[in-house]
């Protein structure tokens, strides 16, 4: 009898990779995805402590969870077990049992391949309604990664590889450290396997995932180290892979290598996430980010000579402590000079045990809100005017789903916007003069002439 299994997923798009683990790693043991917990076996809630009242979030979902199992139990239905794994579960560990006993397990993001056993041991110790209260958030000696299944379920023609993980930066404003562990990359041939894998199934866009992603330095496979642009270049010769993208860099890992592979590799997509959190070397220095504005400036002008249409986006961080109005002005000049395509920014929210969250000076929280509005007004202005420079152009565009418009198409464009395909529109037909349909491009390259632009995505045709 087929069991069902819920999974909500928050934060990261390293979370994503690993919710969609979990359900490989349970896939086995009878459970099926569901899109709601109403009639759940398994709840499992992946947790990220990076945005703010992360925690307060779970505990208000586990609420609601909460109403659902006991409602089903009070009509004599099938017991659910809820369970709270990744970086909040890391980071809280026995506490989010005792705040809300109604958690079964708590794991953390190193230990979910240990589900299934989990899972057991809560039904067979399970007595008259109560939860079983297991714990496991332990950084064990062995890699999760040689537990995985191989095989996995796949929803579309691109997909996520973890290549890394962990963090050894320890910037004082972040928990990832704390919560993911050690920098740890995996062997480039169980990527290269994987990765195979992943394209004999239909797969045609990777993104390469850690937490600090060009520190990769896994084994390979004769006595030394990889490194990103290495794993790069070996993934390009692929048959069938037409493109790759990696996420998130730190930028003093933004070697000569890797550099060098965005000018060399055809499939290493032109658009790089490449976080500086603030332009003010003070503030820099405070977080412990290592790099200075300028050296951040340097590695963008290199990037850029060896990829002249290269887009990139960034991470910001309004109001840490100590930030003054003189170096909120070094961010917007540094934003004015590099021209962003897109970008994520946050008022600073301190993070239980990080240094930041005892340093002196913490900034009014209407100034927070006053600067993020005007860096955020920058920002929008800078995408917008990148999205505007692609009317008129043929993008290369991934068809990866239906849109909500009838007639609709949604793909990728290499420089990571969404674009929607108005098939019916296009002069474009298939060989017996019918006009494509979703079934029939997707998974398909096809070359789009823009005709819209709005802040958030393109709109075009498909090229005749």
């Amino acid at each position: 009898m087929k069991k069902k299994l819920f999974i909500k997923t928050y934060g990261c798009q390293m979370n994503v990779y690993d919710s969609n683990r979990m359900a490989d790693v349970m896939k086995p043991h009878g459970y099926e995805t569901v899109e709601s917990p109403d009639e759940a076996d398994l709840v499992v809630l992946n947790t990220c402590h990076i945005r703010e009242k992360a925690a307060e979030k779970v505990y208000s979902d586990v609420g609601r969870i909460r109403m659902i199992k006991e409602e089903r139990c009070a009509a004599g239905g099938a017991e659910m077990t809820i369970a709270v794994a990744g970086c909040v579960a890391q980071a809280e560990g026995a506490e989010m049992m005792k705040r809300a006993p109604v958690i079964d397990l708590v794991l953390g993001p190193q230990t979910y391949h240990r589900l299934p056993e989990l899972v057991r041991s809560a039904e067979a110790g399970r007595k008259n309604g109560k939860p079983a209260h297991l714990l496991d958030t332990e950084f064990p000696s062995e890699s999760k990664f040689d537990f995985l299944p191989e095989e996995s379920d796949l929803q579309g023609p691109a997909a996520f590889l973890a290549v890394q993980e962990g963090c050894d930066k320890f910037c004082t404003f972040c928990v990832v450290p704390y919560t993911r562990g050690a920098e740890y990359s995996r062997p480039v041939a169980d990527l290269m396997k994987e990765a195979r894998r992943l394209v004999s199934k239909g797969v045609r866009d990777i993104t390469l995932l850690g937490q600090n992603v060009n520190a990769y330095h896994g084994d390979d496979g004769n006595g030394g180290t990889g490194s990103l642009g290495g794993l790069i270049r070996s993934l390009a010769e692929i048959d069938g892979l037409a493109r790759i993208r990696y996420t998130t860099s730190h930028p003093t890992d933004m070697d000569d290598a890797l550099i060098s592979a965005h000018r060399d590799v055809a499939a290493c997509m032109p658009y790089l996430h490449l976080p500086v959190q603030s332009g003010s070397d003070r503030i820099l220095a405070a977080m412990n980010r290592k790099h200075t504005a300028e050296s951040y400036l340097d590695v963008i002008r290199r990037l850029r000579d060896a990829r002249p249409d290269l887009a990139l986006s960034s991470d910001f961080i309004v109001g840490f402590p100590g930030e003054k109005d003189e170096d909120f002005e070094a961010t917007m000049a540094l934003v004015r000079e590099v021209g962003y395509a897109q970008s994520f920014s946050f008022k600073y929210s301190a993070r239980p045990g990080t240094p930041a969250s005892v340093m002196p000076f913490q900034v009014p929280e209407d100034v927070k809100s006053e600067r993020l509005a005007a860096l955020q007004a920058l920002l929008s202005e800078q995408q917008l005017a990148f999205n505007e420079a692609c009317l008129g152009k043929t993008l290369e565009v991934l068809v990866e789903r239906p849109g909500k418009r009838p007639g609709e198409l949604v793909g990728r464009s290499p420089y990571l916007q969404a674009v929607h395909i108005d098939v019916t529109g296009s002069d474009y037909t298939l060989d017996e003069g019918t006009v494509p349909t979703y079934s029939d491009l997707m998974g398909q390259m096809v070359r789009v002439e823009i005709r819209d632009a709005g802040p958030g995505n393109l709109r075009g045709v498909i090229a005749a």
